[in-house]
């Protein structure tokens, strides 16, 4: 499995503070705001729990599910006003120190190509959209469940997505067993989709999961990235300010569950 750890960041002019933005919220979210993941009331009562969002309900009782012939409780707390809002505190919410930089890696290394090719504000909408789409695809593959959904992979799945129709050929530097290699973006992400196809199908062979990888959120996100890169890429829909304009070739042719 290759790791990221960096891109060919050359063709970019400046920061990106949209992706600054994003990782400062994430990191303020879950040192302040679920004391890192000492609160369990919010963990519990602000990520996404599926019966929640498909029924329109709060559920505040502990819940229980069958687990290879044991009930197993599921804790629940009060949740905002409507609880869909859930869909959007979920997004900068994680279950552990390994979740959260995780994803701020990702988000870290692919969010500012990204950002500097759609411009700040779409490219903030864009993230968002795909988060929201991600959880929607996510809670409709299992719309009785009661495992809290959390994390902001499902919005990062749509910026690998748009990387990669934007920059197949972009080098991204991963870590391979013990060695550094360079590799085009469409191989690097490219594995990681078949990573999340591969388990994602497992996923859905369980009849329940306590918590684990919400694959289908992150299969969802990369999915609806893709595609609104693709129709940007098409329509010719890039940033005036962009630092990262498309090269003339390509333009012309071509426990809680965690995400």
């Amino acid at each position: 499995m290759l790791i990221p750890i960096g891109d060919d960041d050359r063709r970019l002019a400046g920061p990106a503070f949209v992706t600054v933005g994003l990782v400062m919220a994430n990191l303020l979210a879950f040192f302040l705001w679920q004391g890192a993941g000492a609160n369990q009331i919010a963990m519990y009562g602000w990520s996404v729990i599926p019966v929640e969002i498909t029924q329109g309900i709060d559920l505040v009782q502990t819940q229980y599910v069958d687990a290879g012939g044991r009930s197993v409780p599921v804790p629940q707390a009060p949740g905002p006003t409507p609880v869909y809002l859930t869909i959007l505190t979920a997004m900068f919410m994680h279950g552990g120190y390994a979740h959260l930089f995780g994803n701020l890696l990702y988000l870290w290394i692919f969010g500012d190509n990204v950002e500097h090719r759609l411009g700040g504000w779409r490219f903030f909408g864009f993230y968002v959209f795909c988060g929201i789409a991600a959880t929607l695809i996510q809670v409709a593959t299992a719309p009785d469940g009661v495992i809290p959904n959390l994390g902001a992979s499902g919005a990062i799945a749509g910026v690998l997505g748009a990387y990669m129709v934007f920059f197949p050929k972009n080098r991204v530097h991963a870590l391979f067993i013990y060695a550094i290699v360079s590799v085009p973006s469409i191989v690097a992400i490219g594995l990681w989709v078949a990573f999340q196809f591969f388990n994602g199908y497992g996923a859905i062979m369980e009849t329940q999961q306590l918590g684990g990888v919400a694959y289908g959120a992150h299969i969802g996100g990369f999915l609806t990235g893709a595609l609104l890169a693709g129709v940007v890429r098409l329509a010719g829909i890039w940033s005036p300010s962009s630092s990262s304009p498309p090269e003339p070739r390509e333009h012309a042719g071509d426990l809680p569950r965690r995400w």
